[in-house]
């Protein structure tokens, strides 16, 4: 019966689906393209009067096989990007992205960029207005491509500048190339969207020609614009135009701040805590030290000389004039409970003894100062530097056994 010709036919379905996940999850590719085949076929095979579209499901487990599969045979690769095109419209140009990217991977960029083209000049009646934003991303792509093009003319042309000679036609071949760019590049970061890797390339456009001024209103809307989602990176563009403007302190330091309530942990917390400790507002020192006691709540950070030198030069003289003690207090008081093991064990001091001599003599100074003489991973570490007749570690230790009246003052 048709009833029971639909029951076994979606069965069948369901299993072949599930054979095809196995393969994929244990990167049997072959038995996966052998499973898929028969899904297609039995699809092609369906006598009910349903009809049964191809699904999305045959593009993205097809190109996957195939790019494992295939062996970069881009033979295959291309003729099956093709007939997935054709399969329905909804997904055209979503195919033809996959299709350009695959090319761009395996340096086919003259290819990539044809593709582009043709998908930029598609349509298909209502579909048409409905994929806006998809056509939007295909035309950013190749501005995209025409910024390589005109980087690589760009150097050309430096090149040829600094044997004084300036070719006419690389810079006109250049400047065209920096219209098409921009055109492109323009007006998909109008879009609330992540648009890092386009914005980057049309502020550098932008910088080249001198249009500093709307280079920094793309990097102000890119990071303040409340229809943008949050997005670190667009702070950290913000920050470095800004540096290479040779902006003052205090506007890079707004931005830094900003940087720091959403990542903490970002690797220019360091510039950050070194202009806030250079600052002669107190606040400012305050919050350089509030930093740089953050971005050690992190792993990534943990064998970070850099960060445990700032650290422990902004203790060091804390304790030293014996002003501020409280702010050690208050940045060690939530770290206590922690810290210890996770910074200042017996096995971290031997490792990082072992490893980086350098940054054990910092984070021995820091952990002496902040649990005091009879620390473990003070104690090892100083031994070993006396044991080794290094003057610093007779020096650090000197230090900490002087200045122990102090922590007792601070932790009680």
């Amino acid at each position: 019966s048709s009833n029971e010709h639909k029951l076994n036919f979606k069965k069948s379905k369901e299993a072949c689906l599930s054979y095809i996940q196995d393969a994929l999850l244990q990167k049997q590719w072959k038995r996966a393209a052998e499973f898929l085949t028969c899904y297609v076929e039995s699809l092609e095979k369906d006598y009910s009067r349903e009809h049964i579209g191809p699904s999305e499901m045959i593009w993205r487990i097809g190109t996957e096989i195939l790019w494992h599969h295939s062996q970069n045979r881009m033979k295959e690769f291309n003729c099956f990007m093709e007939q997935m095109k054709t399969l329905g419209v909804k997904r055209y140009l979503k195919v033809c992205l996959e299709h350009v990217f695959h090319l761009l991977c395996n340096g086919q960029i003259d290819e990539a960029y044809q593709n582009l083209s043709l998908a930029e000049s598609w349509r298909f009646g209502e579909q048409t207005a409905i994929q806006d934003k998809e056509i939007k991303l295909i035309q950013a792509y190749r501005g995209l491509l025409d910024y390589c093009s005109w980087s690589k003319q760009k150097k050309i042309l430096l090149e040829h500048g600094e044997d004084g000679f300036a070719d006419l036609a690389v810079e006109q071949e250049m400047h065209g190339y920096f219209r098409k760019a921009a055109v492109n590049l323009k007006e998909i970061i109008k879009i609330p969207g992540v648009w890092d890797i386009f914005v980057k390339c049309y502020v550098d456009l932008l910088e080249f020609y001198g249009e500093h001024n709307e280079a920094r209103q793309v990097l102000n809307e890119y990071a303040y614009n409340s229809k943008f989602p949050a997005n670190p990176n667009a702070h950290v563009y913000l920050y470095q135009f800004l540096k290479r403007q040779g902006e003052s302190k205090k506007s890079l330091i707004s931005v830094l701040k900003i940087l720091h309530d959403i990542v903490p942990s970002h690797e220019l917390m360091i510039d950050f805590n070194t202009m806030l400790q250079k600052s002669k507002k107190r606040k400012k020192r305050q919050l350089g030290l509030e930093v740089i006691f953050a971005a050690l709540d992190y792993a990534a950070w943990k064998e970070n000389a850099k960060a445990w030198s700032c650290l422990a030069r902004q203790v060091k003289q804390i304790v030293i004039s014996e002003k501020h003690l409280d702010w050690i207090k208050q940045g060690w008081n939530s770290r206590k409970d922690w810290w210890p093991d996770f910074h200042f064990s017996h096995y971290l001091a031997k490792r990082n003894w072992q490893e980086n001599k350098n940054l054990s003599y910092e984070k021995a100074l820091v952990a002496g100062i902040l649990l005091g003489k009879d620390c473990k991973y003070f104690k090892y570490v100083s031994h070993q530097g006396c044991k080794a007749r290094l003057k610093r570690f007779r020096m650090l230790k000197k230090f900490v056994t002087r200045h122990n009246l102090v922590y007792l003052r601070i932790f009680g």
